[in-house]
């Protein structure tokens, strides 16, 4: 395909996903079935623009002078890829393009009128997420914002079971492959421009062989200041797909005990392919409804990765940034509360909780962290701040910190996915 059905192609699946509310995964992938001629390169560079038009929606749009499908994917060309206005007139008049570009769209394209548009729009959030963003970043938030709705890098974990990072990045240098700043196990491909298609990752034997897992270094991090140690007692409650999983494993260099579960059965499944691939052999894995009486009061350390909004996921998934809502984000409240009061049985005197969330939104965050708290006297904040600094040192990118307790990893403080961290201790009895 040449660029003019490539564009016309990215916004008829836009107009799918509005039209009947679907994950843009599952509109890409039917899009993909129904149009066999399309090659694996044309499905990815539409990806790339439908991707881009998602997280570039309302700026664009705004741009356009116009909220539709085909003004976004216009706007997004021109604005975000550098396309003039010629060019997309010439696109446009291709036997297999999107038509002639009108006046108005001529106009509108021709003179970039982002100055004037409210915060939310210029910077692509909606509007409600707003005010959170702000309580949280101050006069930051906008350029917090802003970095959300950036391509994002393709970060991996190496798995030091198996291998060190030299060697990995000796086997990717191909695909440009650079250690990252933060995690001392991370190996990062630079985020592609345009059409350019990107690394598929899991078809190499790197991947196929466990010496590498796909795992932003902000993810890598938040594993990492778990602290675990060879011998200890884990309990990850949370695991879904078992990605923190495989690095508690990792750096307990499979000694001592994970155990690891979730609520959603479906989302439990892909970790046993995953566990032999990397060669994980101290992970006890407990279905969705097991009984876990016999670990309550044991274990030095519980992981609390918990359901939340996703927001710092952002760049990856910008689909969901649409979807979300505040009666969505009120029902993730209450699971995360539920689920820090479960944890809380599971940890011996003197062990700690680790709550975690792929958020940036406060009432996900601290407020979580304050209201259980409150409702466990025998715990108390630790400072995560210490930890980081301990970890990976201080001359580096550094997270956000109110108070040096908690901190809130950011793309654009870290350069990584938004990711939330507080470790909680529970006290031994006097």
């Amino acid at each position: 395909m040449r660029a003019p059905g490539r564009i016309q192609a990215a916004i008829e699946v836009l107009e799918d996903i509005d039209r009947r509310r679907r994950p843009v995964a599952d509109v890409l992938k039917d899009w993909g079935l129904s149009h066999r001629f399309a090659g694996s390169g044309d499905r990815a560079a539409i990806g790339n623009l439908v991707h881009d038009g998602l997280r570039w929606r309302r700026s664009s749009a705004w741009r356009a002078d116009a909220d539709s499908e085909r003004g976004i994917v216009l706007a997004t060309l021109r604005f975000r890829w550098g396309v003039g206005v010629d060019d997309l007139a010439t696109l446009g008049d291709d036997t297999h393009g999107f038509g002639a570009l009108t006046e108005a769209e001529r106009a509108a394209l021709a003179d970039d009128r982002i100055a004037d548009a409210p915060p939310a729009v210029a910077v692509d959030v909606p509007d409600w997420v707003a005010g959170p963003l702000e309580e949280n970043f101050a006069e930051e938030w906008q350029a917090e914002a802003a970095a959300l709705a950036a391509r994002a890098p393709l970060d991996l974990r190496v798995n030091t079971l198996k291998s060190d990072r030299d060697k990995v990045l000796r086997q990717l240098a191909r695909f440009g492959a650079v250690a990252t700043p933060i995690s001392p196990i991370g190996v990062r491909l630079p985020a592609r421009a345009g059409w350019e298609r990107a690394a598929n990752i899991v078809r190499e034997e790197i991947y196929q062989r466990g010496q590498v897992e796909v795992q932003d270094e902000a993810s890598q991090a938040a594993a990492l200041l778990v602290y675990a140690r060879e011998g200890e007692q884990v309990l990850d409650l949370c695991a879904g797909a078992g990605g923190k999983t495989l690095a508690l494993a990792a750096q307990m260099n499979n000694r001592g005990q994970i155990h690891a579960t979730d609520s959603d059965p479906s989302q439990l499944a892909p970790i046993f392919e995953r566990l032999k691939r990397a060669d994980v052999r101290n992970v006890q894995v407990h279905r969705a409804d097991a009984d876990l009486a016999e670990l309550e009061g044991r274990m030095d350390r519980v992981l609390v990765d918990a359901p939340c909004s996703g927001s710092g996921t952002w760049r990856r998934r910008p689909d969901t940034k649409w979807r979300l809502s505040e009666s969505a984000l009120d029902k993730r409240l209450e699971d995360q509360e539920a689920v820090l009061d479960r944890a809380r049985r599971f940890v011996r005197p003197g062990g700690y909780v680790i709550y975690v969330t792929c958020s940036m939104l406060p009432q996900e965050n601290e407020a979580q962290v304050d209201g259980f708290l409150a409702r466990a006297p025998d715990f108390e904040a630790v400072s995560a701040g210490e930890a980081w600094e301990e970890l990976f040192g201080v001359g580096g990118p550094k997270p956000w910190s109110a108070d040096g307790m908690s901190l809130t990893m950011t793309p654009a403080s870290t350069g990584t996915d938004g990711f939330f961290v507080a470790v909680l201790e529970r006290m031994a009895a006097s």
